[in-house]
Order: structure tokens, then C-alpha cells, then sequence
């Protein structure tokens, strides 16, 4: 008998239960003897013991659906430590919910904080297998994450809509696209729709380089340009404050993000008008695309592997294209970043995209 546990953590994404749905078809297809226990809403449920068993049937038609059948929210790393409102202490809730159910292993779907708890359950002695989720694209130790492709195919189709309104105004648009620390959505999008400058946090701007790539392409006849812009672009005045400077001065300005500010900084140096769109959450929802369809089920199908094998303690991942393990200790607390020097900004510069630097 294996007695398996699954939980999705953090922010929700694309394929989220095509994963999930990877994994115990994978087990029972493979296992005689088999219990599975969902805990709702991420490492809340693990820590307040509420859980749902599940059988085979929970799994049935939700390849294509969007969201987590099991719910999620954002637990904070950094407060795991430090108990709840009433004193409870989160670490021994979570392993004493574990131990109480007798479960084999925990399999966590989730990013970058999600996976530094499991780092830390797996060091409690608890038997943890992981899938990389995040539209982000930025965990470390594998070359694709679930979720990201679906993000970057509905950030394009903004950027392709846009495209129209603004060559027939002839204005400036800015499409704001998700990412605070890491620009591989921005990137991705920016080329796959065919912005004009790209913008992410890994290279800081000058809004005079903006305002030249502008300048540049009315010189050459098109009167319009479109930006695409992630929500952690940063300045190269702003990338040399510290945190706790950058922080204070965010509090201070009266931009909703990155984007009014660079849009108001373009309409004083080029005078033209300016527009602003901002996908947001869409770019989280609605079913995965094909791409993350096969991903995910592949990801799945390779953690129910390793739970058969008693592999524990690692996270499935892709590298060069082959599906593999990375040992959770190597990838908690690590991000993967766009490099400024890497040949994928190189390419794109070489069509001419400015990335304001």
C-alpha cells in the first residue's frame, strides 16, 4: 500500500492538474495498493489537516482545465518559522499531519517559496517529491517550467491585439506583462508578438535609450511603437538604491506600477500619446496550452517514477529535453535569471528590439 499526498502551492498556473492528474494515473496504472490525500489550498491544508481522499474519478477530465481542483495560497517561506495567531507551531503541524495519515510521500506542486519548504520538510525527514510550476520560468535546475508557455501564448495574443489599435492611432502602447524578478515571460512575449522594446528587471533602463529606440523608428517612417514591459522593470537610476531606498521611494510615487511611470517619461520627452494595457491575471488562467498539456502529464508520469522507486527528495525537471531529477537542495533559494550576456537577448537585439539599456 502507498498512502500519497499532493498539494499545490503559491500562485496558480496552466496545467496545475494536468500534472497532478499525470501522477496518479501514472501510480495507479503501475500500483496494486494505492490511497491518495489532497490538501486544499497548499501548505495551509497540510498544516491545518484539511485533506480530502481522492480516487481515480477526481482525475477524469481536468487535463484541459485550468486552476488547482485543490485549491492554493501563498505561504511565506521566511514566516514557516514563526507560529500562527494561535501559537501553532507550522514545521511540527505540517510533519504531524504527514505522520498522522502514515504517508509515503508528499508530492508539491509548486515555485520558488513553495520549493524552499519542501527543502525544509525534506530536511525534517519527510519523503518529498516536487514538479517546477510557475509562469515565471525562473526555477533553478530546469530549462522549463509548466504554466510558462500558456503565460507567454496569452501575453502574445495581447501584444498581437494591440498591434492593430496602435498603428491605427499611430500612438505608443505599453503592454504590462507578470514578472517582479525575472523577465523570461516579458522576453518571450516581447519577440513571439513583436514588440519594439522589451524591458525587464535584469536589465535596468535608461529612459533616454528608450526614448532614442522611439525616435529611431518615427525616423524610419513607423508611427507607432509598443513596449513590452515587466512589472519588476527597473531603471538604472533605481537599480543602484538599496532595498529599503527603493522601497521608500515606491511608497512615495503615485504610478500604480513601472509602466505609468515610463509612460508619462515618454509623453514629456517624445509628446506623443501614450497607452497602457495590462493582461494581469489572464495571463495565470484559462486551459493550458497543448505544450503544457504534454509537459506537465510527462513531469507527472516521472514523479509517480521516482515515488515507485523511492527516490525521494528531489525535483522532476526538464534539461535539454530529456525529463530528469535535480536534488531539492540544489534548486531551493535559487532563481533562475535572464543573463544580459546570454544569446538569447544577443538574437533579439540583432532584429533591432532595444531593451532600453
Amino acid at each position: 500500500m502507498k498512502r500519497i499526498g499532493l498539494l499545490t502551492s503559491g500562485g496558480d498556473c496552466q496545467a496545475l492538474n494536468a500534472a497532478m492528474r499525470g501522477v496518479v494515473k501514472a501510480l495507479f496504472t503501475n500500483l496494486e495498493d494505492l490511497e491518495i490525500f489532497g490538501f486544499h489550498e497548499g501548505y495551509k491544508g497540510l498544516i491545518y489537516g484539511n485533506y480530502r481522499m481522492l480516487n481515480y474519478r477526481d482525475f477524469s477530465g481536468i487535463l484541459t482545465v485550468g486552476g488547482t481542483i485543490l485549491g492554493t495560497s501563498r505561504q511565506p517561506y521566511k514566516l514557516m518559522r514563526i507560529p500562527d495567531e494561535n501559537g501553532l507551531d507550522k514545521v511540527e503541524a505540517m510533519k504531524l499531519t504527514y505522520h498522522k495519515l502514515r504517508l509515503d510521500c508528499l508530492v508539491i506542486l509548486g515555485g520558488n517559496g513553495t520549493h524552499k519548504t519542501a527543502n525544509l520538510l525534506k530536511d525534517e525527514g519527510l519523503n518529498i517529491i516536487t514538479l517546477p510550476k510557475t509562469i515565471d520560468n525562473d526555477i533553478w535546475g530546469t530549462d522549463m517550467t509548466f504554466g510558462f508557455q500558456s503565460a507567454v501564448n496569452i501575453a502574445s495574443d495581447a501584444i498581437d491585439c494591440i498591434h492593430t489599435t496602435a498603428a491605427s492611432h499611430g500612438r505608443v502602447f505599453i503592454v504590462e506583462v507578470m514578472g517582479h524578478k525575472v523577465g523570461w515571460l516579458t522576453l518571450y512575449a516581447g519577440i513571439a508578438g513583436g514588440a519594439d522594446i522589451i524591458l525587464i528587471p535584469e536589465i535596468p533602463y535608461s529612459i533616454n535609450s528608450i526614448e532614442k529606440a522611439i525616435n529611431k523608428r518615427t525616423a524610419r517612417g513607423s508611427h507607432f511603437t509598443i513596449l513590452a514591459v515587466a512589472e519588476g522593470a527597473i531603471s538604472q537610476e533605481d537599480a543602484l538604491l538599496s532595498k529599503k531606498e527603493l522601497r521608500e521611494k515606491n511608497k512615495m510615487s503615485h504610478h500604480p506600477s513601472v509602466s505609468y511611470e515610463i509612460a508619462e517619461q515618454i509623453a514629456q520627452k517624445t509628446g506623443q500619446e501614450v497607452r497602457i494595457t495590462v493582461p494581469g491575471h489572464m495571463q495565470r488562467g484559462g486551459s493550458p496550452c497543448a505544450y503544457d498539456r504534454v509537459l506537465a502529464t510527462r513531469f507527472g508520469a516521472a514523479a509517480a517514477d521516482l515515488i515507485i522507486k523511492e527516490e525521494y527528495g528531489n525535483m522532476v525537471a526538464m534539461i535539454n529535453g530529456e525529463i530528469t531529477k535535480v536534488p531539492l537542495e540544489e534548486v531551493a533559494g535559487r532563481l533562475k535569471m535572464v543573463s544580459p550576456d546570454s544569446s538569447i537577448v544577443k538574437e533579439t537585439k540583432l532584429i533591432g528590439i532595444s531593451f532600453g539599456d
